[in-house]
């Protein structure tokens, strides 16, 4: 019906000039006339033009005034008309947004003598903004100052009507053509009478329903790409649950230090405790903690089981690194690269730098007579694999390793040194308690794995990379990772 009126009109005239008007006079519903416009545009049956046009309406609070009147007028109409009636009587007559708008407006306009007793100073009034209302629902034009003074009590919005002015186009017919949109074999077989529909090489396709790498996934790629190229086996990070013993107590960390508190580390409720651990070893670690050993003085303190068998959420990949070491000084040693990347827990306050979570990558390297030196040019081997060439280390203190080392590497982008990782060489206290022989040394790394990704991604919130509030379309749309390139 749209179409017929539209190709019809223009028939036998030149522009249908507002698309709007047109649809009123044949009493056509505008957006199905729309519609229609874009689709006869489409295929160059006809030119269009934008219109748009600024018009009011009422908001729900203009259309109530529209049909009971302006609160004014109602307080108004609601005050005797010889003698006074009592504010609090008065209140009671009105809804209370009606009383108190009625009363700063009344008041305004001089209509009434507000005090204890409310009376009228004048005898008729005019609603002047119920009648404006209607004009404006009526669709008649209204003067500057009633647009001003109603938009200000907010009983008007403004509201953008979009149309089109209408000109015939290059491949205008009185009739739309049928052509052939699929290559049937009927289609086919009499091709010299059809019309085939022209291909649109730059329309886009269905999207495809398809799984997506979340950014994390693919920077944990690259790195675990990078460890196995340079010879490195993984460890297994399976179990987020771990004892104390292991996540503290092995390091050569003592009871009291503050990591161990409530408020930095999760403790499970159930099971509170683990059930096994290498006795042989345990007696070992409660004597170098309480008296020293091994060139150490140890931190004359009274080593606790209890506080050892504490079970909770792993705290640092390192645990897995104890484990690991313990496990190989059972056997005739034998070098080894290890490297594990995976999730650790913390109980810190949740901000747009830290988690509860996050993902903790860790390097280390197990052989004889390794040295402070060996660390520096692995790390920079490392990291050299990630693009970062100018690196820079700064003494500092852990548990477990000494010496221990921060690393910086200059980053372009910010003209600055920032601080990308901790390193350092696991002290004798850690290792020869494990059974490994005198002359063996570890050297360890660890870094993020959040802050690399947020630098490639360009993401300043980790809420924003990790956790319920991730936005999905980030996870379908973020480009491949290619890290040091």
């Amino acid at each position: 019906m749209a179409e017929e009126a539209i190709l019809g009109f223009l028939n036998n005239n030149e522009e249908i000039t507002d698309s709007g008007q047109f649809s009123s006079e044949l009493n056509l519903d505008h957006n199905e006339v729309v519609n229609v416009i874009k689709s006869l545009h489409g295929f160059r049956y006809i030119d269009v033009q934008d219109i748009k046009r600024e018009t009011w309406v009422l908001t729900d609070e203009g259309k109530k005034y529209a049909a009971e009147g302006s609160p004014e007028v109602q307080l108004f109409l609601a005050v005797p008309e010889e003698g006074s009636i009592s504010k609090d009587e008065l209140q009671k007559k009105l809804a209370p947004s009606v009383f108190k708008i009625g009363c700063s407006q009344a008041g305004k306009n001089k209509w009434v003598e507000m005090g204890k007793q409310v009376s009228r100073k004048v005898q008729h009034v005019e609603d002047k903004v119920k009648g404006t209302l209607l004009q404006i629902q009526e669709g008649k034009e209204i003067d500057k100052d009633g647009i001003t003074s109603l938009k200000a009590r907010k009983l008007i919005a403004p509201q953008v009507w979009k149309g089109y002015s209408v000109k015939k186009g290059p491949n205008y017919a009185p009739e739309r053509k049928k052509v052939a949109t699929d290559l049937t074999r009927e289609n086919l077989q009499n091709w010299e009478e059809l019309e085939f529909k022209e291909y649109n090489f730059n329309a886009k396709g269905a999207p495809v329903d398809a799984g997506h790498l979340h950014p994390l996934l693919k920077v944990r790629k690259q790195f675990k790409d990078i460890f196995v190229q340079m010879g490195f086996e993984e460890m297994p990070t399976n179990n987020f649950v771990e004892s104390s013993f292991w996540n503290f107590d092995a390091l050569f960390q003592p009871q009291q230090h503050p990591a161990r508190d409530s408020h930095d580390t999760f403790f499970l409720k159930a099971p509170s405790t683990t059930r096994t651990l290498p006795e042989d070893y345990v007696e070992r670690v409660k004597q170098v903690h309480e008296s020293g050993g091994y060139g150490s003085r140890g931190y004359n303190y009274d080593w606790k089981r209890e506080e050892a068998n504490k079970n909770l959420l792993r705290t640092h990949t390192t645990a897995v690194s104890s484990r690991m070491l313990y496990a190989l000084a059972q056997q005739p040693f034998m070098p080894k690269k290890y490297f594990s990347i995976d999730r650790v827990f913390r109980n810190e306050a949740v901000d747009r730098t830290h988690l509860a979570e996050f993902h903790q990558i860790e390097g280390l390297i197990c052989d004889r007579g390794l040295t402070l030196g060996d660390l520096i040019g692995v790390l920079e081997d490392f990291f050299s694999r990630l693009g970062m060439s100018k690196l820079k280390f700064k003494p500092a203190y852990n548990p477990y390793t000494e010496p221990s080392m921060e690393i910086f590497s200059y980053h372009e982008g910010l003209g600055k040194w920032v601080e990308i990782g901790n390193s350092g060489m696991f002290r004798p206290e850690m290792l020869l308690p494990m059974g490994l022989p005198e002359d063996v040394r570890v050297i360890a790394w660890g870094l993020s794995l959040e802050r690399p990704t947020m630098i490639l991604y360009g993401i300043d919130n980790i809420r924003d990379l990790f956790g319920h509030k991730v936005d999905l379309d980030l996870i379908k749309r973020n480009p491949i990772c290619r890290i040091g390139i």
